[in-house]
């Protein structure tokens, strides 16, 4: 605890302890998939989850929302689904004489996008103030959404039929893209013979907004030494230079990737990062920013493929010591 004094009181740095115990409790045996979601949640970065149904993608998002004492709202993502779906409309009054806003569901703290392939490119569009400045501009205005503003959306990664790929404007404000598989065994077997249990009802409220938001500015305050910086330069400009991809990571890819890094060194107990935190979080941030030349040119290519690509490039990397 005494490597987090200078950023976490006590009190703080329990918050943290408590959040990634309770989100593990609704998650059961996904540490790897609660940290990623405890970093995006910390880094104010937005999550897609690539994933076939059924294995807790849900049960994510409302538990996220829980430990936070924040509201969720679930969209159901289909080709009719309007913007207006999402960021509301304007209702004629007639005992005021006058339109009344009336807000969609994007007002919320955690908004749950199912199947956003789903929907059509100009819904998709909807979104992307949204996630970027945590705004809405509606009939000429601009409302504010809720802090904290989280969006975790998901995908079906084997139904290809109906669906609209997200382009790169869109993929690129989602932080991270992650899976969340199959449970082990053991826990898939208790699950199955115990149908009724509902993980989240007995996650508790962890902390409110405005601690998760001293949380947040303590990330903005860990620190990233010289030689991290390079490493981490490396790693973005090595997508822009690889045969296997026509489009290389974004300079927001990079500016993603050393944020979370602070906020999992965070998480992890340091105010300081190590190349560890650039490292293991470089193919679930860049991967779904990469284009494939195979893309380029017309072929399918599987998030699979792009990360096993992506995994090859950071390997060449050099890891500074």
């Amino acid at each position: 605890m005494s490597s987090t004094a200078a950023l976490l009181s006590p009190e703080g740095f329990e918050h943290l302890v408590a959040l990634r115990a309770a989100l593990e409790g609704a998650l059961e045996g996904k540490p790897a998939v609660v940290e990623l979601a405890l970093v995006a949640l910390l880094a104010r970065g937005h999550i897609l989850i690539e994933d076939v149904p059924g294995v807790g993608k849900t049960t994510l998002a409302r538990a996220l929302a829980k430990t936070i004492a924040g509201d969720v709202r679930r969209v159901q993502c289909t080709s009719d689904l309007l913007p207006g779906d999402v960021l509301g409309v304007s209702i004629f009054d007639h005992r005021k004489n006058d339109f009344s806003f009336r807000p969609g569901p994007i007002f919320t703290n955690v908004l749950l996008a199912d199947e956003i392939n789903r929907a059509t490119p100009r819904t998709q569009s909807a979104l992307l103030e949204a996630m970027s400045d945590r705004q809405v501009s509606v009939d000429g205005r601009t409302l504010p959404l809720p802090d904290p503003f989280l969006v975790v959306a998901t995908q079906n990664p084997r139904d290809s039929a109906g669906t609209f790929p997200l382009p790169e404007s869109q993929l690129d404000r989602f932080m991270l893209r992650l899976s969340i598989g199959y449970p082990a065994a053991s826990v898939e077997t208790r699950l199955m013979l115990n149908p009724q249990t509902d993980h989240v009802l007995n996650v508790r409220v962890v902390l409110d907004a405005a601690t998760l938001a001293q949380l947040q500015r303590c990330v903005d305050r860990v620190a990233i030494d010289g030689a991290l910086g390079a490493y981490l330069q490396a790693l973005i400009a090595a997508t822009r230079s690889s045969p296997a991809l026509s489009l290389g990571a974004s300079t927001r890819a990079g500016m993603n990737l050393a944020h979370a890094a602070r906020a999992r060194a965070l998480v992890n107990g340091r105010n300081y990062c190590v190349a560890d935190d650039i490292h293991d979080l470089a193919v679930p941030l860049l991967a779904h920013r990469v284009r494939l030349v195979a893309q380029a040119d017309g072929f399918s290519v599987s998030s699979d493929e792009a990360e096993a690509t992506m995994r090859e490039i950071v390997a060449r990397i050099p890891v500074p010591l």
